[in-house]
């Protein structure tokens, strides 16, 4: 008997994409010089929900938006753990931190897992930091529990107007077994107000050709799939360069 499930329960459903999107922090203050007593600061404010250091850590003109955002994870994840480090960085006057938030919760009786890791490359102005930019962020949300064997092969960096391959690749043959998704590439300052459309897939996952934008910058990938043994959600930054 073909194993199946209802695709109409997934035909027509927007996936917002805020969720995968707002764990990105635009800007956080610090000491004019990068210490390990502020990242291990930082990290426990963020571990102890204590919004205040962040208001009073924060640019001014951005503290009131960063609460904003990191309440909606609070909501969502409530059990979200921060991890931060500091890497070494090759670029002048540019400090890398990187960044590990997990969580999960319940709903309807499944356990959705959140995990994601992104790097904020940044410079210290006045003290505060300042210009800051996601870099290699992959972020996935999935109700599986980790039973679908699923492969991301998504780059990190492109050159400018340079043809690209994106696979999501489900690494275990399909048999009968009938799989939804999609997947959709966003600027980063309309993201929040766009929805993903899924449909049937033929093959074994999400295999796409693409072309860089022309100019340098960011280029955020988002998507879904769906499996009769769960769901998961991702999204994958891209650095658009004109140099590798």
């Amino acid at each position: 008997m073909i194993n199946m499930f209802n695709l109409n329960l997934f035909k027509n459903i927007g996936i917002p994409l805020y969720l995968l999107i707002y764990l990105i922090i635009p800007y956080s203050a610090i000491t004019q010089t990068l210490k390990v007593d502020f990242i291990r600061n930082l990290e426990n404010s963020l571990n102890a929900r204590d919004l205040e250091f962040i208001r009073n850590n924060f640019r001014n003109d951005e503290s009131q938006n960063i609460a904003k955002q990191f309440s909606k994870i609070i909501n969502d994840f409530p059990d979200s753990k921060w991890k931060i480090k500091r890497l070494k960085s090759n670029i002048p006057k540019k400090d890398i931190l990187r960044i590990k938030v997990s969580g999960k919760k319940i709903v309807n009786g499944e356990i959705h897992i959140l995990e994601s890791n992104f790097d904020y490359l940044f410079s210290i102005v006045n003290g505060k930091i300042d210009e800051g930019i996601i870099k290699n962020l992959f972020t996935t949300i999935r109700n599986d529990d980790d039973e679908i064997d699923i492969s991301f092969k998504i780059p990190d960096r492109v050159l400018t107007g340079s043809k690209y391959d994106i696979d999501i690749i489900l690494n275990k043959p399909l048999e009968d077994v009938i799989i939804a998704g999609a997947i959709k590439p966003h600027q980063v300052n309309s993201i929040f107000e766009q929805e993903i459309l899924m449909e049937p897939l033929a093959s074994g996952g999400i295999f796409k050709i693409t072309r860089a934008p022309a100019k340098t910058g960011i280029q955020i990938w988002s998507g879904i799939i769906a499996h009769p043994k769960g769901m998961i959600n991702f999204t994958k930054s891209i650095d658009i360069v004109d140099d590798i």
